[in-house]
């Protein structure tokens, strides 16, 4: 597989972010902390600003105390919207030095050369950083990007409804009793209400979807090594396996729009509207998190679980997170390099970890998998799944293809049509 160039970003601003890429080209470096006098413009989401914002104060703070006139402007971004606002940046003058992006958004970047190398040395724990994130920062043995944080889906349920319709607050820890549980919690609770949803499943969640496809034993897309590309396997009698028994939950579970996404699934349970849903473990803060759409009523009745899977096994987990990068085309690598080494520094990490966050390094993970509160999410971490590392693989989640083949099936195509279809889609844009 080759470097490649993508088309989102052009040539020319790649060329210009080649020319200027690497800490050597600044002149700068060399002199004296305090009187560097550059500004360092940081991309975060607004994860950060809305629940770590004393780790993003903190660490400026440090980072000025060495560099006193340099200005550190930190700017917070919409996960809607970001891909398309880098993707302009990149392309004009006014780009950020350090860029948050999700761990299936970096390999574009990498392939575009839009991201300067790193030395992992520079960065605590990099030896225990847990493997998923790293690969998504590696390409052909090179560091482009370091972890920032991981994330692993787990069930979230009510602990009160559970007990209503079942006589146990404990969620069963195989499927099949976890199903008849949901069938008793159903009958229970739509006696009063036919929207109620015993399993709140929206049925464009292609990351729940595709961890069924991981649990049957198949793939969204495989990589032959004979023909040195990736290939769409959605149509293996494996992965058909798995969409048609998520389908067949979000028909039978899900009584509110199955044709959603999972957006606002948080705010369906804070509002008592659904009994379990498969979520990112911090999502079961948000349920009860009144200053943001949450029901502050249930607090102490949300708890957390591993999700049973088929066969008796676990729902493998997607693994999710953010990684942070400096990109090539600034004039302050080194100055990047540094705040991302503090933002990142395991002293950083212990604010994430407090907040129940799962660190980017496994010696940080461990203590989480014995705790109560992150015990299902820490331990879902190794056997994770993660999205193909393919050059193509954001135009996939851009044009929504898994979404759109979810959807298709819900209104009546079947399994195999449209696993088909996704696939030609999936092999028309995966090596680009």
């Amino acid at each position: 597989m080759k470097r490649k160039l993508i088309a989102a970003v052009g040539v020319a601003a790649m060329m210009t972010g080649i020319a200027a890429c690497g800490g050597d080209s600044n002149d700068n470096a060399s002199k004296d902390p305090k009187d560097r006098s550059e500004s360092l413009t940081v991309w975060l989401m607004v994860d950060a600003q809305s629940t770590w914002p004393e780790l993003v104060k903190d660490v400026n703070a440090q980072f000025n105390k060495k560099y006193p006139k340099v200005k550190v402007n930190v700017q917070y971004q919409q996960w809607a919207d970001k891909a398309k606002k880098l993707d302009t940046a990149l392309g004009g003058d006014k780009f950020p030095d350090v860029v948050e992006l999700g761990n299936t958004e970096t390999m574009q970047y990498i392939l575009n050369g839009a991201l300067a190398e790193i030395d992992p040395k520079k960065y605590d724990n990099s030896d225990t950083w847990i493997k998923g994130l790293k690969d998504t920062c590696t390409f052909e043995g090179k560091q482009f990007c370091v972890p920032y944080y991981a994330g692993a889906r787990v069930a979230i349920y009510n602990k009160d409804m559970l007990k209503k319709g079942t006589g146990s607050d404990v969620l069963p820890q195989t499927e099949a009793e976890m199903l008849t549980a949901l069938d008793k919690v159903s009958a229970e609770y739509n006696k009063k209400d036919k929207r109620f949803s015993s399993l709140y499943l929206p049925g464009r969640y292609w990351y729940a979807a595709m961890s069924y496809v991981a649990g049957y034993g198949g793939s969204i897309a495989e990589y032959d090594e004979g023909a040195k590309e990736w290939k769409g396997n959605l149509s293996s009698p494996e992965s058909q396996k798995g969409i048609e028994h998520f389908v067949n939950l979000v028909k039978k579970y899900n009584k509110a729009d199955q044709t959603k996404d999972e957006q606002d699934h948080a705010n369906v349970m804070a509002n008592e509207k659904a009994a379990l849903l498969y979520g990112n473990g911090w999502e079961a803060g948000s349920v009860v998190d009144g200053a943001n759409n949450g029901n502050p009523k249930l607090e102490g009745k949300i708890a957390t679980a591993g999700m049973p899977g088929p066969d008796g096994k676990a729902l493998p987990s997607f693994i999710g997170g953010s990684d942070l990068a400096v990109t090539a085309k600034s004039k302050v690598t080194d100055l990047g390099e540094e705040w991302v080494s503090l933002f990142t520094s395991e002293k950083s990490q212990e604010v994430l970890t407090s907040k129940n966050i799962l660190p980017n390094n496994e010696k940080q993970l461990e203590p989480l998998k014995s705790k109560p509160e992150t015990a299902a999410v820490a331990n879902a971490v190794p056997d994770a799944w993660f999205t193909p590392i393919a050059p193509g693989w954001t135009s996939i989640e851009k044009e929504e293809v898994l979404e759109n083949m979810l959807l298709e099936i819900l209104k009546g195509a079947s399994v195999a049509d449209a696993a088909k279809k996704a696939d030609d889609k999936i092999n028309e844009l995966i090596n680009k």
